[in-house]
């Protein structure tokens, strides 16, 4: 099973960028982003979000997983 969140960190931290500005990028607050690090699932249309903001696929873990399963 994939866990979202941490890979939504790691991306994150390999751009060092602030959770300040990632939470003003989100329309939320700070203590919502690290919510968000801990989420073993997340709503799609918040991904999508995080997807542009990140400029990073997140839907292709799901994909490969899926494959994996078949």
């Amino acid at each position: 099973m994939i866990h979202i969140g941490s890979i939504i960190k790691e991306k994150f931290d390999e751009r060092n960028l602030s959770v300040s500005w990632f939470a003003s990028q989100l329309c939320c607050d700070r203590t919502n982003i690290y919510s968000i690090f801990k989420r073993e699932s997340i709503d799609t249309s918040l991904l999508v979000k995080i997807s542009i903001i990140l400029n990073h696929d997140f839907f292709k873990y799901y994909s490969q997983d899926l494959e994996l399963k078949e």
